[in-house]
């Protein structure tokens, strides 16, 4: 942020995204800022300016980091529209990366609307006619739900992966059992039946079958199969304890997010029990306060909270709160196919909505070393760095001869951070060599890439019988139009 207390800025957008993201109203925020409501809406509308001493205030009477409220979402949304836009559909197009930044940052709105109808056409040009059919009979105004799962991603997202609600009443919940973690699962197996007439059961695989939770309403019990193991128990306890006790916190987040199609709400309201569980199992105070005492060593956490790897590594990620932030963390969950079944980004990582990871990031490695923790710097084309560790984690286990299910946790943030991190210790990351890998192969153009899989979609395929390269595609330096 510029030094110069007397410069105006226009940061209308950005200014009213912070606001949301710490769950205040105009007048909560001006009374903070010593400001009147009045101003504070004309800023957010881009008619007044806001000064670098108010921007300066913010971040003091909020704990903000202004490095970061000065990117990390224009970078994301950059990086959502430069993967749109590099499609061939747009070829002829010279669009310059400066308007795209642009739009990045003054229509937020417009970035993600062009999303999410990109989206609906890479699937109807999958051939996922019965999506552009639903498009096509939608005649009453409603809004079209293309990837549901991407919709409720792009909401984690918009929130920061923070509920304060949802915080505050998971802290009361550990206040008033006021248990260890070691005896936390008999805690909520108590208070499910003391306070909810509900009663908890441990049920063998051969009843329970694929299904690892299921609330008996009629009975009024809650079956839990025995391929959990303890921390999967007790995470599927404390989320029936949160659609029990904090049903109207979770169904005002959902209205905040706008008409929803019953799809998207559903699994939004399901995502927000479960971040209600974790917290319950990681209560946010003494969680951010262990991590920041251990250097945010993942496998201590887990066994201090009684909880998995996986949930350990997924909690990291949601320590936004004012005055006690952790390190921004960004999340991946692939299986050993490369399919990303989770990811979350709290800094500025460009994570691609329509592909898949780079091979070398050494997430997909830790396949070949089974319980293994791996780190890397890594390095984007741009020249950003990013240190990562990772691991793969067991599921709950399946009967056999069923396959066992195992997925990899990649857990990494930018280079700046990763001093605080354990795994960092005794690493000289200013001089260490990043490996260099591409957000994915489509719109990755390092040259010679013995990894790639396909040619950038920026750039023109060139094929020449009599060569054979290291890479299986060789393209043109120029980018098309």
């Amino acid at each position: 942020m510029p030094a110069d207390s007397g410069k105006k800025l226009f940061v209308g957008p950005r200014f009213r995204r912070i606001r949301q993201q710490l769950g205040l109203s105009q007048t909560q925020i001006a009374e903070g800022l010593g400001i009147s409501p009045s101003y504070i809406n004309l800023i957010e509308r881009n008619q007044r300016p806001v000064t670098a001493q108010i921007l300066l205030r913010l971040a003091e009477t909020y704990d903000l980091d202004l490095r970061d409220l000065a990117t990390a979402d224009e970078d994301r949304f950059f990086a959502e529209l430069n993967e749109i836009f590099s499609d061939p559909l747009f070829r002829q197009i010279d669009l310059p990366k400066q308007e795209l930044r642009d739009l990045a940052e003054l229509c937020p709105g417009v970035t993600h609307s062009l999303q999410r109808l990109y989206a609906a056409y890479t699937e109807a040009r999958r051939g996922e006619t019965m999506v552009a059919a639903q498009m096509a009979d939608r005649d009453d105004g409603s809004r079209f739900e293309a990837n549901p799962i991407e919709r409720v991603r792009d909401l984690i997202e918009a929130n920061r992966n923070y509920f304060p609600e949802l915080e505050t009443a998971a802290e009361n919940l550990r206040d008033e059992l006021n248990v260890p973690a070691e005896g936390l699962f008999a805690a909520l197996s108590t208070r499910l039946r003391e306070k909810h007439s509900i009663v908890t059961r441990i049920m063998p695989v051969d009843v329970m079958r694929e299904t690892l939770r299921r609330f008996d309403r009629h009975r009024r019990q809650l079956l839990i199969s025995e391929l959990l193991d303890g921390a999967g128990r007790s995470f599927q306890l404390a989320l029936q304890i949160g659609l029990a006790e904090s049903s109207a916190a979770i169904d005002a987040i959902v209205s905040r997010a706008g008409p929803l199609d019953d799809t998207p709400r559903r699994l939004y309201r399901i995502t927000l029990a479960n971040y209600f569980a974790a917290a319950a199992m990681m209560p946010y105070q003494a969680f951010h306060a262990a991590a920041e005492a251990l250097s945010y060593d993942v496998h201590v956490l887990a066994q201090r909270f009684s909880a998995g790897f996986e949930q350990v590594c997924h909690r990291l990620t949601t320590l936004q709160r004012p005055n006690a932030r952790g390190v921004p963390f960004f999340l991946l969950r692939v299986d050993n196919a490369g399919n990303v079944s989770k990811r979350f980004s709290s800094g500025t990582f460009p994570f691609s909505k329509f592909g898949g990871t780079c091979p070398l990031w050494n997430v997909h490695s830790t396949f070949d070393t089974p319980d293994r923790l791996l780190s890397q710097v890594i390095e984007l084309p741009d020249g950003t760095r990013y240190f990562s560790i990772a691991q793969t984690v067991r599921r709950p286990v399946a009967p056999h001869p069923q396959p066992q299910p195992r997925f990899a946790i990649g857990l990494g943030c930018e280079i700046r951070h990763a001093t605080k991190l354990v795994y960092a210790a005794g690493i000289d990351l200013e001089k260490t060599e990043g490996t260099p890998i591409g957000v994915n192969c489509r719109l990755c153009e390092r040259e010679n890439c013995s990894q790639r899989a396909e040619p950038p979609i920026t750039r023109t395929l060139i094929l020449d019988e009599t060569t054979r390269r290291v890479s299986s595609f060789a393209f043109s330096n120029a980018r098309e139009l």
